[in-house]
């Protein structure tokens, strides 16, 4: 009789520590780090030509090629993920039939809000807006995504002594 009440206490405690592990894992938000890597797959497989921007310092150049690492073409969207343990909470959740906003005051967190547009939940648009301030420089990012469209980073900072800098980086598939 001993070795069943043990044994049913023994898998109680095994039962809610597996149950509080999968919750831990879950995430609070939308799962951005796996849309984006789930998006660099779909497009090393279709390899789309891309017609590459690139904007700074008042200059601009333009090519047409292919991208052979998409996983690192698309790394500033998947490291804009807000699914970090020490922010849960920090965000607040809007929601509509056709946009999903998440959105923080948080001086310490550097993305400020994420915008999804879907339609008939197919996702059409992705904007992170991201922003760092401390007593040297001022620095805002503006990261848009498109589906098989049109994907940018926009970057504008401006640092004590040395003034504002731009730059625009743009993908737009051909």
């Amino acid at each position: 009789m001993k070795k069943w009440i043990l044994g049913i206490v023994i898998f109680s405690i095994f039962s809610c520590s597996q149950q509080e592990s999968k919750k831990a894992n879950t995430s609070a938000y939308f799962d951005l780090s796996g849309y984006f890597e789930g998006e660099a797959i779909r497009l090393q497989k279709t390899n789309p030509t891309i017609i590459k921007s690139v904007t700074a310092l008042a200059r601009a150049e333009q090519k047409t090629i292919k991208i052979s690492d998409w996983k690192t073409e698309l790394s500033s969207f998947s490291n804009a993920d807000i699914n970090k343990a020490s922010w849960k909470g920090d965000f607040i959740e809007t929601s509509t039939n056709t946009l999903l906003s998440y959105a923080t005051s948080n001086p310490k967190i550097p993305i400020k809000r994420i915008e999804i547009a879907k339609v008939n939940n197919q996702i059409k648009s992705i904007k992170i807006f991201k922003a760092t301030e401390n007593y040297l420089y001022v620095s805002t990012d503006t990261l848009s995504y498109y589906p098989d469209s049109l994907y940018s980073i926009e970057n504008l900072q401006n640092i004590k002594l040395l003034g504002e800098k731009k730059y625009q980086i743009s993908g737009k598939f051909k």
